[in-house]
């Protein structure tokens, strides 16, 4: 009889062992990672050199979407962040670029930027930061909320856009600022730096960082992946005639931005592992009871990405050091948290074009788009249109703000100067479309570039008349890149899962950015962002 009772018992309640061998319910951390400006190429160009701890644990034990894609335009930093977390897209979440245009301000705000807080740490013109301007939830904020807000939910990134806009409306977030070299945050987050910041500051690493040289890892004859290392494509570093190899960082920093410069380095990124590393031990992240979030953001890599284009030996360097770094931060999970005990993304913001001037050379169609004087040309033609008055109120992420109210007062048929103002525009050299607001009000489109351009679009915030420009063409100069168009080169970034309840393997299959945040809702067991338009990945979750 007593052995029949302790059978029951294990068979409703399991043994210490069998409860013991038994799968988490959930991960104890979540840690998304966000490359800025990765291509998915990336992931093969270089992996000749990767070692097998870093990047290639996606490859080999994650598993991989190889045509993950951005599904609207523009394909900037801001709206990249936003749009991963948030499971959709501008249209809806309400980050339509970097900075934009707001009509009734009369100027361009920021789109992490709140004038009612002020800065904790750093330096007060850093410290005006916020997601006041995210319409939406994000994973981050579903995760807390799904369990009181136990869980922690932390943003880390160089740049205070790529740290707020992950860590969501109820997470904390923290950022470099490259004033005085300190990570910090603001009111809106803390009355004061937790004491784990404050310790971390207090080591002074970037000064470190910047007493060093920036040397190539390997011989750099071995870098064949990419162009010579001195080149007309690359834009130099103040102070220093060619963009070539080694970087003395103590003689520059002075005429590079001083702090600044550490995010121009691949050690912005070495210095995010360590300040994420801190915040994992300092907040006790995955030591609890619940499920912990750190979004990490690696900004170096478009910084570097600008200026150098992605067929430098800079480029290739920084991947090769970043996959490194890669490695660091897993060997510090598995060993904290536990292998099998976490859950890892790792996506992008957006991609990248090639440098113009570079296409060009190599005889393929590309060019730089003159916004100053295609604007001086918009002002001309309306001018000679609808007569003398202030009619282009802002032109900026390719898009034409007009004056409503002054074609109400004079009688001007708005609707009827848009599509005028579109057509007049692909005069503009460069100018491959032109599209209108009122079409994308009261149509839908589902595919193509008007798609994209739709699901990038705003109803209260975007402009009247949107611009796409030709393959290959950016707004620059004649020197280092850019991103922000609809083409694959700037859409199609890595989308790849690794750790606890994801198998290995990999699939083609078409996916967007906005998969991903609804995808973790699954695995996660929780509700999906309160604006969500994508879909779990299934070839993940089956």
């Amino acid at each position: 009889m007593r052995k029949l009772v302790v059978t029951a018992l294990l068979l409703m309640f399991g043994s210490p062992l069998l409860r013991a061998q038994a799968p988490a319910e959930k991960p104890k951390l979540v840690v998304g990672i966000i490359v800025d400006q990765m291509r998915q190429e990336y992931f093969y160009r270089f992996a000749d050199r990767y070692g097998e701890d870093g990047l290639k644990r996606f490859v080999q034990e994650g598993f991989m979407m190889t045509n993950g894609h951005y599904n609207y335009i523009p394909t900037y930093t801001g709206p990249g962040h936003a749009s991963v977390y948030t499971g959709t897209t501008p249209a809806t979440h309400g980050i339509i670029g970097n900075n934009w245009y707001v009509r009734s301000l009369g100027r361009s705000i920021y789109c992490a930027e709140d004038s009612t807080v002020t800065n904790v740490g750093g330096t007060p013109e850093s410290g005006k930061i916020s997601p006041a301007n995210l319409l939406t939830t994000t994973i981050t904020d579903e995760l807390r909320l799904s369990n009181g807000k136990q869980s922690k939910a932390i943003g880390i990134a160089i740049k205070d856009r790529g740290a707020s806009l992950p860590a969501g409306h109820t997470g904390d977030a923290y950022w470099y600022d490259g004033e005085n070299g300190e990570w910090m945050t603001s009111t809106y987050y803390h009355q004061a730096l937790p004491k784990w910041v404050a310790k971390f500051n207090a080591q002074k690493r970037p000064d470190d960082y910047l007493s060093k040289t920036w040397s190539t890892l390997y011989p750099i004859d071995s870098y064949t992946h990419s162009l010579p290392d001195n080149n007309d494509f690359e834009a130099p570093f103040i102070g220093k005639d060619t963009p070539t190899f080694p970087y003395d960082l103590a003689a520059l920093r002075e005429n590079n931005g001083n702090y600044e410069l550490v995010a121009s380095t691949p050690f912005g990124n070495t210095m995010t592992v360590d300040f994420a590393l801190a915040s994992i031990e300092g907040e006790e992240l995955g030591k609890r009871n619940v499920t912990d979030f750190l979004a990490v953001s690696f900004s170096s890599t478009d910084y570097i990405g600008h200026r150098f284009g992605p067929s430098s030996v800079e480029i290739e360097d920084t991947y090769l050091r970043l996959d490194q770094e890669m490695a660091r931060l897993f060997a510090y999970l598995d060993k904290e948290i536990g292998k099998g005990e976490y859950l890892v993304f790792i996506s992008a913001d957006h991609a990248v074009a090639d440098v113009p001037n570079r296409m060009l050379s190599e005889h393929i169609p590309a060019g730089n788009f003159n916004s100053g004087a295609a604007l001086g040309q918009l002002k001309g033609f309306t001018t000679a249109m609808y007569g003398e008055g202030n009619w282009i109120l802002n032109m900026s992420n390719e898009q034409i703000f007009l004056n409503k109210d002054l074609a109400r007062e004079k009688g001007v048929d708005f609707e009827k100067m848009q599509r005028e103002i579109a057509d007049f525009s692909l005069r503009l050299k460069g100018v491959k479309e032109a599209y209108v607001a009122s079409d994308l009000r009261k149509s839908e489109f589902v595919q193509g570039r008007p798609h994209l351009l739709q699901m990038g679009y705003n109803h209260k915030a975007s402009g009247d008349v949107l611009l796409i420009l030709e393959p290959a063409w950016l707004v620059g100069g004649a020197r280092g890149t850019t991103h922000g168009s609809g083409y694959s080169y700037d859409t199609h970034v890595p989308i790849a899962f690794y750790g606890w309840g994801i198998k290995s393997g990999k699939s083609a299959q078409y996916t967007t950015v906005t998969d991903i945040a609804p995808t973790l809702a699954i695995l996660l067991g929780i509700r999906m962002p309160n604006g969500t338009t994508g879909q779990p990945i299934v070839p993940i979750l089956d």
